[in-house]
């Protein structure tokens, strides 16, 4: 079993060859495509795409990287047009929390490994893990990254600023494998050391994504 899952989490180190590039956006009928790096650079774009008021789903397709700010800026129009969200392949990082802003958020189908990799500052209790991406919940989270100390709040000198406590790379990854009984979903603890080499992720018990609420249709 312990094979299998290296060899899951080894398609998904394949798909990550592609080189990073910042995100592309285009139409096909009512799904808006995001295709590469939320950086920021394409915000104005998809922004204005989605006050059309003619998307019905937001897909993005290989998406790693960007930033936490970026992130909050795509999952804020998501979340305003009350749009469905999907993912092709790798969404990591920004893309992550952009995807859960959906109104419904899904994995696509075809024979491509989906993953989600969702930044996290801290590794998540178990109790957590059930709550933390449903809802306001996963706002909160982001938040941490990108929200400044309250007036009055102590902060020890020795701490990162909040944005720099982002790391792409550090955090829970969900991932669905395709094969022929059909799809086999896992997820992971990435604590950031392994780099692009998700073979070196914890594979989690009891953290299927379709019951803590990471995929929702």
């Amino acid at each position: 079993m312990r094979t299998l899952h290296r060899l899951c989490l080894g398609l998904v180190f394949v798909g990550t060859g592609v080189a990073v590039q910042p995100a592309e956006i285009s139409m096909e009928g009512r799904r808006l495509l995001v295709e590469g790096m939320l950086d920021g650079s394409a915000v104005q774009v998809f922004v204005e795409n989605l006050r059309r008021g003619n998307v019905q789903t937001v897909v993005f397709v290989d998406s790693m990287g960007g930033t936490a700010e970026a992130a909050g800026l795509y999952a804020q129009a998501i979340r305003e047009t009350g749009v469905n969200t999907e993912v092709i392949g790798q969404c990591h990082a920004a893309c992550a929390y952009a995807y859960l802003a959906g109104k419904v958020h899904r994995f696509g189908e075809g024979e491509q490994v989906n993953a989600l990799l969702i930044p996290v500052g801290t590794r998540p209790k178990p109790a957590e893990l059930a709550s933390r991406w449903r809802g306001e919940e996963s706002y909160r989270t982001l938040a941490e990254f990108t929200e400044p100390p309250q007036d009055g709040e102590m902060v020890d000198a020795t701490d990162a600023p909040p944005k720099e406590k982002w790391r792409p790379e550090h955090g829970v990854l969900f991932v669905a494998s395709p094969t022929l009984f059909g799809r086999v979903y896992n997820t992971y603890y990435c604590d950031g050391s392994q780099g692009r080499d998700f073979t070196r992720c914890e594979l989690l018990a009891d953290a299927d994504p379709r019951k803590l609420g990471v995929i929702s249709d």
